[in-house]
């Protein structure tokens, strides 16, 4: 029973003294924490506002329910939400009906991937796409993120979808047009952020950064009317509703290749950081558990508007640092936040998306392991997959860019092993 149901191993703890108090706390903040995230993260995916919140509710309860990692908190993810955009922006206009159903559709596709991955047992799997990967591809990912946000950091006209040579080109022509309000606004959320860091433990810093752009909008909105800028779409009601994916065997067809690609990445992602909160606790993560876990999770989120999700680096660390001990904390991070909703969702129409492309740069900032490259750099086959996996990244269809990655990991690890036989 606690290999289907492994909630069972972990419930009698709520029992203990002080666990369930520290659960319910670390839920609270992990709730506070995705509101500015979610927000975020679903404008960086192509999608409305409200999609990014939908996406920390119910598969967040069904990962937390039938995965293995006790800490690891699941969601809508950055790299994650990057890939997304990329893979699916050939094939529909992001925010459409049909971008939509592509993306639902394609929660459900990885979903059953890593389902039958798990049943499979083949957690063993994730041992083959190298930490080399996963630091190359997600520093190639915080360039993405940056370029898909300067548009709306400085207020000025590219494209969707510009590369980052041409979006600095048309920066460098447009810069007579950059708009200060906008560009002011951006600045004074990252401002915000960075002050109010050494007080992170207190209240979120991207929380606070979020308000302080807001409230700077409002102000100078208030003392002008006429200078106004863009804001966040209102926010419908707090809970998800049903969808219906897409299973015609045309769109099935279509979104093979990134759906294959989408779920290396989102196993990945996710069993590497449940593996880094275990090593710090003496656990053990089982693979193909998580597997399960994240599979059931993208399943269920396919039936209530989510886009993929997978393991969030950002609100697992929020989650550990704010003491929770089960995964019950993730639960109750996912029903405060419907809690939040009701009382937040009518005055998202005052988040300027200047200041949301401001928390973006700093979870691209955040993205870049200086001290992981660093230490890559210096090995020199580890090298080739950061330089081969960083420059697909940027370079390639993101799909594509994950599998590059891989194969370039699979010849230089031979190439490796070949020169230390005598």
């Amino acid at each position: 029973m606690k290999r289907l149901l492994p909630f069972l191993r972990w419930l009698p703890r709520l029992r203990e003294p002080g666990v369930l108090r520290a659960d319910l706390l670390a839920g609270l903040t992990g709730a506070i924490v995705v509101l500015p995230q979610g927000i975020a993260f679903a404008t960086l995916a192509g999608l409305a506002p409200e999609y990014g919140l939908y996406g920390a509710m119910i598969p967040c309860i069904v990962a937390a329910l039938f995965g293995s990692s006790r800490l690891m908190v699941s969601g809508p993810a950055n790299a994650i939400s990057l890939t997304v955009l990329a893979m699916l922006t050939p094939l529909a206009q992001p925010g459409s009906e049909r971008y939509v159903a592509l993306v639902i559709t394609l929660s459900l596709m990885v979903g059953a991937w890593q389902l039958l991955l798990g049943l499979a047992r083949a957690g063993a799997l994730v041992k083959y796409v190298s930490h080399t990967v996963i630091v190359g591809f997600t520093a190639g990912a915080a360039i993405l993120i940056i370029n898909s946000q300067v548009r709306n950091f400085f207020g000025i006209d590219i494209a969707r979808g510009t590369d980052p040579w041409h979006t600095i080109v048309a920066l460098a022509n447009q810069l007579r047009d950059v708009n200060v309000l906008t560009t002011s606004t951006a600045l004074v959320t990252l401002i915000a952020a960075i002050a109010w860091r050494p007080l992170n433990r207190f209240v979120p810093a991207m929380l606070v950064a979020v308000l302080a752009g807001s409230i700077y909008a409002a102000f100078v909105r208030w003392v002008d009317p006429s200078l106004t800028q863009p804001t966040v779409e209102a926010l419908p009601g707090a809970l998800p509703p049903l969808s219906a994916p897409d299973v015609g065997i045309e769109t099935l067809k279509l979104l093979l290749i990134p759906s294959i690609a989408m779920t290396l990445l989102a196993l990945t992602e996710a069993v590497s950081i449940g593996q880094a909160l275990a090593r710090r606790r003496g656990e053990t993560l089982d693979g193909s558990q998580e597997f399960i876990g994240q599979g059931l999770a993208n399943i269920a989120g396919a039936f209530s508007s989510c886009y993929p999700s997978s393991g969030s680096f950002n609100r697992s660390g929020v989650n550990v640092q704010s003491g929770a001990e089960t995964p019950f904390s993730a639960i109750c991070a996912a029903l405060f936040l419907v809690l939040i909703l009701l009382f937040v969702a009518p005055l998202a129409t005052f988040l300027p998306l200047a200041a949301v492309a401001a928390i973006l740069f700093l979870v691209a900032w955040g993205l870049i392991d200086r001290r992981d490259i660093a230490r890559v750099l210096r090995e020199r086959f580890e090298r080739v997959t950061f330089v081969v996996t960083f420059v697909a990244t940027l370079a390639l269809p993101l799909e594509w860019a994950v599998l590059t990655g891989i194969a370039a990991s699979l010849i230089v690890g031979r190439l490796k092993n070949a020169a230390k036989l005598p």
